[in-house]
């Protein structure tokens, strides 16, 4: 891939959402954030029925990142809302390089 677009992030959870954590996708990146959202369904198929709550979503990235190293943030609210993004990792922070 010559430029990274959108990183699909898969969540999966506990029925009360109080445990939740990140799980693979078959692909995780895209050059567009079009065929991010059009694999999205499938990762949620992929997962259904192996975790009680199943988030995804394309997390937008910016190709001028690719060479800097980047961190990933997300949460899931008490409500079952997703967020996420990617941003400049700090100096010291451990980081996600290698898009």
């Amino acid at each position: 891939m010559e430029h990274v677009a959108a990183l699909l992030l898969i969540i999966g959870c506990s029925g009360d959402l109080k445990q939740c954590g990140e799980l693979p996708a078959r692909v995780p990146l895209y050059e567009t954030a079009e065929e991010c959202a059009s694999a999205l369904p499938f990762a949620l198929q992929d997962w259904q029925g192996r975790k009680p709550r199943v988030f995804a979503r394309c997390v937008p990235v910016d190709p001028a990142m690719e060479e800097e190293d980047a961190q990933l943030a997300w949460s899931v609210s008490p409500e079952g809302g997703l967020t996420a993004s990617v941003y400049a990792a700090e100096p010291d922070a451990v980081a996600m390089s290698g898009f």
